[in-house]
């Protein structure tokens, strides 16, 4: 769906789930759908307030059944907040469906998840933002929550709102992303390329494909081998992060060396 001036509406996405395979199965369906971007996830409740509170989201994805306070009493209570996002239920069990409604709602789809079924949810919250009259309002909300400077991460169990200032680099490990400060690191929730997307680009860099660095921490510039580099990084560890042959050239552009 597109909206006035032939931009695609995209939807920010906040999926909720306490069980990790059950929110990439979700990730992995709505990567599908070109209109939703999802920007955050949580495993719990109050972690889902957290990042609400802190970011303008236009669609969650709730799972009802969690420990704590469970995906209907959240439910709730973002229907109090001012501007609140559409609300989809994706559970395994269907006889919370009509006290789902009684929350308003948009649509409730049972796992596993059928990415047609799916998809027709999220139609519903497109024709909803359509048919208010704010799809550009929406989406202009959004990019705005989306430069507040601070990035959702988790450590110990908890979210923590990282300030993009505080950025030393990000890197992922394994199959897990994370973003390094001056003495400690949190993991993302995000793929590099989302990363990519979300910061400032004038400020964070692409140095490698597993690495971005926060260009206003980097101390030093040292060749390695066959047109690389090392970039030695402001945090506790001096971290060396790696520059690629063809991302050095980028960065030589831009700095002028």
């Amino acid at each position: 769906m597109k909206i006035k001036g032939g931009a695609l509406l995209k939807l920010k996405a906040l999926i909720v789930d306490d069980e990790y395979p059950a929110r990439q199965e979700l990730r992995y369906a709505l990567s599908k759908i070109d209109n939703v971007e999802i920007i955050g996830e949580a495993a719990n409740a109050q972690e889902a307030l957290t990042l609400i509170k802190a970011l303008d989201y236009s669609v969650l994805f709730l799972d009802i059944a969690m420990p704590g306070m469970n995906g209907l009493d959240l439910g709730a209570v973002v229907q109090e907040l001012p501007n609140p996002p559409h609300v989809i239920y994706v559970t395994a069990y269907d006889e919370y469906a009509v006290k789902a409604f009684d929350v308003n709602a948009v649509d409730y789809v049972l796992k596993p998840i059928d990415e047609k079924r799916l998809r027709k949810a999220v139609n519903k919250v497109l024709k909803l933002v359509r048919e208010s009259g704010n799809g550009a309002q929406t989406c202009a909300q959004a990019e705005q929550g989306l430069r507040i400077g601070r990035l959702p991460a988790e450590k110990n169990g908890k979210t923590v709102l990282v300030n993009e200032a505080d950025i030393v680099y990000i890197f992922t490990e394994g199959d897990a992303v994370y973003v390094k400060t001056f003495a400690d690191r949190y993991l993302l929730r995000f793929t590099l390329k989302e990363l990519e997307a979300r910061l400032n680009p004038t400020v964070f860099f692409r140095t490698h494909r597993c690495f971005i660095v926060n260009l206003h921490k980097v101390k030093e510039i040292i060749p390695f081998f066959n047109g690389t580099y090392s970039l030695v990084v402001e945090d506790k560890e001096r971290s060396e992060v790696p520059l690629s042959r063809a991302q050095a050239k980028k960065l030589r552009r831009i700095l002028g060396f």
